[in-house]
Order: C-alpha cells, then sequence, then structure tokens
C-alpha cells in the first residue's frame, strides 16, 4: 500500500509539472511559427520593394534637355507593388524619396540631394495599417498578440558608365573637346562634310570633326556603317587590342587614351545608316589633338567618349551633306559602370547603365 501510495503521488505530480510547462511550451511554438511567418512575409517585402526600386529608376534616365519625370517614376513604384503583391497593396506617394545620391556619404549612408540630375529611388514598403493591413498572428492570439507591423526599405542607383563592351552603341565621328566642352545640354549643332562645326545660329565653332577608324585602320565605309547601325564588334575590340590601343578584348575603357586613324567629310555610303539612327542617342568619341596630317594620315587623340542624340542629316554632297546631333542621356545596359559609386570622374557623362542596390 506504501508503494502504491508513492507512485500515485509522483503521477500526480508530473501531471501537474507537465500542465504548468504547457503554457510555456505553447508560446514557444507560437513565437517559433509566428516568427518564420514574420520573416517570411518580410523576406517577401523586400524582394518586391527591391524590385520596385530598380524599375522605378529606369525611369530617372534624364530627356535630352536634362529634364526628369518624378511623377513617371513614382507611378512606376506604386504600379509594381500593386501588380506584384497577392493582395495588391499600395505604396504612399510620401513613401517613394527621389534624389541623387551624395557620392562622399554613399559608402556610410543613402544620403538624398535634391540638386542635379537625380540618380536614385529609395522605397519604403509597409503593412502596418497606416497604408496595408498589418500581417495577423497565427498562434500568437492565444496570448493577446493578434498583429504584428512591417516594414522594408530598399533603395536603387543608377550606375555611371565607364567601359564599352561589344555591342555598345557607338556613332565613329571624333568632336573637339573644346567643342564638346562649350556646347549646351540639348541645343543642337551640325557637323559638316568639310570637317567644320556650327552652332544652331550658323555660327562655327573651333576645332573640326572627323570620322574615326574604331577596330581596323582600314575601316571600309560598310565597317562604318554596321557600326552605326550595330555598335561595337568583337572584331573592333580584337583589332584595338592588336594595335596595343587597349588593354584587353572585353572592352574600351573610355578613360584610357588612345590614337585611332581618322578622316574629315561625310561619305555618301553612310547616309543609309545614319538616317536609320535619327533619334537615337549614340556615344561619340571626344578628342583633344590630332597629328595635323590629311587624308588617311590623319591620327586622332582620343581621351573620353560623350552622349549625343543623332536629330537630322543631310546628303547634298561634299560640305552641303551634314549630321545634326545635340547632348543628350542615355541608358545602355551593355555598357560597363565604374563600380566606385564615389568615383564621377572616371566616368562617361550622360551615360547610364544597370542600377544596383544600395540599401
Amino acid at each position: 500500500m506504501v508503494r502504491y501510495r508513492h507512485s500515485a503521488e509522483r503521477r500526480g505530480a508530473m501531471a501537474v509539472f507537465l500542465c504548468i510547462m504547457l503554457v510555456p511550451l505553447l508560446a514557444a511554438v507560437a513565437l517559433a511559427v509566428d516568427y518564420g511567418y514574420i520573416m517570411y512575409i518580410q523576406a517577401s517585402m523586400q524582394r518586391v520593394a527591391d524590385q520596385a526600386a530598380l524599375a522605378g529608376v529606369r525611369d530617372l534616365v534624364p530627356n535630352p534637355d536634362g529634364s526628369q519625370d518624378v511623377e513617371a517614376v513614382r507611378a512606376t513604384v506604386q504600379d509594381y507593388i500593386l501588380m506584384n503583391t497577392d493582395d495588391r497593396f499600395q505604396i504612399d506617394v510620401a513613401d517613394i524619396e527621389i534624389g541623387r545620391y551624395d557620392p562622399e556619404t554613399i559608402y556610410q549612408s543613402v544620403d538624398l540631394l535634391q540638386t542635379g540630375i537625380f540618380d536614385t529611388v529609395r522605397v519604403h514598403f509597409r503593412r502596418d495599417d497606416t497604408t496595408n493591413q498589418s500581417v495577423s498572428f497565427f498562434l500568437a492570439r492565444m496570448f493577446g498578440h493578434d498583429i504584428a507591423n512591417v516594414s522594408v526599405t530598399s533603395a536603387a542607383v543608377l550606375q555611371k558608365a565607364q567601359l564599352l563592351p561589344e555591342g555598345s552603341d557607338i556613332l565613329p565621328i571624333a568632336i573637339p573637346i573644346d567643342t564638346w566642352n562649350v556646347a549646351q545640354q540639348s541645343v543642337p549643332w551640325t557637323i559638316y562634310g568639310d570637317g567644320q562645326i556650327y552652332d544652331e545660329y550658323g555660327n562655327q565653332l573651333n576645332g573640326n570633326w572627323g570620322t574615326v577608324d574604331i577596330g581596323s585602320a582600314s575601316n571600309s565605309n560598310s565597317d562604318i556603317k554596321d557600326q552605326i547601325l550595330n555598335g561595337l564588334r568583337q572584331s573592333d575590340l580584337d583589332m584595338l587590342y592588336q594595335y596595343n590601343l587597349i588593354s584587353t578584348t572585353d572592352h574600351i575603357d573610355s578613360q584610357a587614351p588612345m590614337w585611332v586613324n581618322g578622316d574629315t567629310g561625310l561619305s555618301a555610303g553612310m547616309k543609309s545608316s545614319v538616317q536609320e539612327v535619327h533619334g537615337h542617342t549614340k556615344l561619340i568619341p571626344i578628342y583633344d589633338v590630332s597629328n595635323g596630317a590629311n587624308g588617311g594620315q590623319l591620327d586622332i587623340h582620343i581621351i573620353n567618349w560623350g552622349v549625343v542624340e543623332v536629330i537630322d542629316s543631310t546628303w547634298n554632297g561634299g560640305q552641303n551633306s551634314s549630321i545634326t546631333v545635340r547632348k543628350a542621356y542615355m541608358f545602355d545596359g551593355d555598357l560597363r559602370p565604374n563600380p566606385d559609386l564615389s568615383n564621377f570622374v572616371e566616368i562617361i557623362d550622360a551615360a547610364y547603365t544597370s542600377p544596383v542596390l544600395v540599401q
């Protein structure tokens, strides 16, 4: 009888102990389940915010005159979040920040400046009952916790281009640096078949322009036409490397000067290709000096590249043939960026390439 009584007492004590432990055990299970669910929701929101920021920042590429439609950027972000969430979530305009990142602090914090050309979009995506419904718990409701507020932030910037790989959209016509520096954004200027350059008012500008052989020193009209229509070719890179003008067959570094063969004049063989790219943006080489020779002996020293829009062209022979261009901006995902976001010097001015997340 004594042993029976001790055994029953032990079983009773164990039952009481299990009852006492059941509450924290259920709480731990509830916490694990709901915490995992919150982490899943947060990761899903982060993916959507990241892609919305990347989609929006693409729309920041300026018009030729430098204007930017920030309302279109906000609309792109809002539409992306609406269309890519199961519950068609919304985002407040105030939660979409647009500006120019500060290159001096970009690796410490993403500070947005409201001057210059904007290149950054920051998105705050919230589920906190202000814009979108908070996240509901499952098991934690048993312990008085019904909802959780979840928010994520993502920022994307447009990278500045530096390297020209195969496929880069080029116009193999070199412009003198002095002409380039005085040309105003979006103001047309015309290059004529005799090598002269005139502004929109018919005033002659200093310096001459010329077609250049980006590739073989014996580029034919068909080569130049192909480059205008289809961009930089691998064969061009191979030849430049063979001439020791570039350090790799993979790309042209816009910041590495090189001497190339040039020629003044517009060949009638270029007509169809130039006409086909009216309204297109192209990269053109910029040079500082030439060797002063004539004809096929002319060599030009390229020191950088710029972005122009091809506006129009005329083909009346000799000096009466012309191409009208203006400084512009471009986005080309084929271009390679300068990976240092704090470097605003070793870049192709006004040329943007694939955006990148920074927050």
